[in-house]
């Protein structure tokens, strides 16, 4: 499904709901269902897409006003006035389905590219203005602020042939089975168009379509291939919807054919998913499913074709090595763009938040001017102008469902208006696994101290100075530091008492850290046994053996 744009910038992509039609201009990539859910509820002006795009809609949902649309094909760049501030789109050709397109923003937030759906081919990048094309191991002359990014295939290894070797995979197929009385080509999507115009050029026959089972489809292929098109319902080359219960059809078929002594049709189904999805099969069948490069047979009698319209794993790493973006959002659940080894890298690449574009994202520096996400991902805070809220809370809105970000592993998004409680390790731990406490011993004050203390003065901890420097840079809002001199701390009851071992017995604790046990709702831990007591028990355990 598609996610929702910033709330900081002036348009929408591929959403419809009361959120998005807050914004002042709406984009349409492509007219696939999960891409138009809710336009016809929240449909308003103006909507850029491509004249197919429209026409393609306008077919599914009649009652929609068609002056909503405006015309963008590829190749054409236009400028947007907003008030905000004008800014331009470039659309670019998506090599998804017919009328899909890519948009390339330029404006004063940065430079976003959102690809929508898409297939990711040299083609596709050289479309793009050069300067944000790089080259093996040289960097682009002008870098890409954020991709919005079609992660379908993020997670998966496969080596997904190119569409026009699928397609010659399936014509071959079809060679190989000349006895078959009828050919059912599952490719009743958009975007399955190619597929069938090469069969009908290349065997010279007309295909059947049920315009009763599958009206959209015939609508679709009406309008682009009528050419293509056979009403007759006894053609060899049918069109055999996928959906639903696609196997169970199938055995059916063969079973029928089998009953009447007949030679078995040929079934064919286009899609990159069978190879994708491995859960609960055997071995056998996933060693088959590891072959892209030529048909495959299941269990059912379907032949299988590795034909995709999403780009492979190994295409978006290729991609992103080129284009080289600063951030990276998976436009596909589940945050799968956490699986491509170029956003695993940012993790270890320092940022610089001090441009418009971080700041149009809320996001500040609280201390410096760069972050390694990698070793202290807690540093980046949410910065308290309202835009930076909004958008804050955007952001986290949209990771909690579907997005993936480059930059954070987990949602490290800090709200002004949400402090955690503070231990004494500066986050809060609600357990007796999160801290270690030693049990008494004479105290050893250093000249200088820091105390962390909550937003309520309800608890104060001692801290060696120096080892509190970097937890003071990170501290929730509300959390207070001091530093004391040695001689106003001979004054208070609280002791230095912190430790890397939990090893001692709580008998001994002080009531300041029982205290901290009982306001956090947990059991004072019991004492651990000592090495003595351990390697007592071990000695006697072997006596008994």
């Amino acid at each position: 499904m598609p996610i929702e744009m910033l709330k900081g910038l002036p348009f929408s992509v591929d959403t419809w709901n009361p959120k998005s039609n807050t914004k002042r201009h709406h984009f349409l990539t492509h007219a696939h269902k999960d891409h138009t859910q809710g336009i016809c509820t929240y449909a308003s002006y103006p909507i850029y897409c491509s004249h197919l795009t429209k026409t393609l809609v306008l077919q599914h949902f009649p009652q929609l006003d068609g002056s909503f649309f405006v015309g963008i094909e590829v190749g054409q760049c236009i400028v947007i006035k907003d008030p905000d501030g004008d800014f331009t789109v470039t659309a670019l050709d998506a090599n998804h389905c017919p009328g899909a397109l890519m948009f390339l923003y330029e404006g004063k937030f940065g430079n976003l590219l959102h690809t929508g759906d898409c297939r990711l081919t040299i083609e596709c990048l050289q479309q793009l203005p050069l300067k944000y094309v790089g080259t093996p191991g040289k960097a682009p002359k002008c870098q890409i602020d954020c991709i919005f990014l079609d992660c379908t295939f993020g997670q998966s290894p496969l080596k997904m042939p190119s569409r026009q070797s699928a397609i010659q995979q399936i014509i071959n197929c079809i060679w190989k089975h000349p006895q078959a009385p009828t050919v059912y080509l599952t490719c009743d999507l958009l975007g399955h168009e190619e597929i069938l115009v090469h069969v009908s050029q290349t065997f010279g026959c007309k295909i059947y379509v049920d315009k009763a089972k599958t009206p959209e489809c015939f609508q679709a292929l009406e309008l682009m291939v009528p050419e293509i098109l056979s009403e007759d319902a006894s053609s060899r080359f049918q069109l055999f919807d996928g959906f639903p219960k696609l196997y169970e059809r199938a055995e059916a078929k063969i079973a029928e054919a089998r009953s009447d002594s007949q030679n078995e049709p040929l079934i064919i189904r286009a899609s990159a998913q069978w190879y994708a999805w491995d859960d609960g099969i055997s071995d056998i069948e996933r060693r088959k499913k590891g072959r892209c490069d030529q048909p495959v047979r299941d269990i059912f009698g379907v032949w299988h074709i590795c034909y995709s319209i999403h780009s492979s794993k190994e295409e978006l790493e290729w991609a992103l090595q080129l284009l080289a973006p600063r951030w990276v959002i998976s436009t596909t659940p589940s945050c799968k763009a956490m699986e491509l080894d170029y956003v695993k890298r940012l993790f270890n690449q320092h940022r610089n938040f001090d441009d418009p574009f971080w700041q149009l994202l809320g996001f500040t520096m609280a201390v410096g001017s760069e972050v390694d996400a990698e070793t202290a991902p807690d540093v980046v805070e949410v910065s308290a102008s309202p835009l930076a809220k909004s958008n804050a809370q955007d952001y986290a809105d949209t990771f909690q469902s579907t997005t993936s970000f480059s930059i954070c592993r987990q949602s490290h998004l800090s709200s002004p208006i949400k402090t955690a409680p503070v231990t004494l390790f500066g986050r809060a731990r609600l357990g007796p696994n999160g801290s270690y406490f030693k049990h008494k011993k004479e105290p050893i004050i250093p000249d200088k101290i820091a105390v962390l203390r909550c937003s309520d003065e309800s608890e104060v901890i001692s801290f060696k100075k120096e080892e509190v420097v970097a937890a003071g840079n990170t501290l929730a809002v509300g959390e207070v530091l001091d530093i004391k001199s040695k001689e106003s701390l001979m004054h208070t009851e609280t002791e230095y008492c912190i430790s890397e071992s939990a090893v001692g017995l709580s008998k001994n604790y002080n009531p300041s850290l029982r205290k901290i046990y009982r306001s956090m709702h947990v059991p004072v831990p019991r004492p651990l046994p000592s090495l003595k007591e351990l390697m007592n028990a071990t000695k006697r355990a072997r006596r008994g053996l």
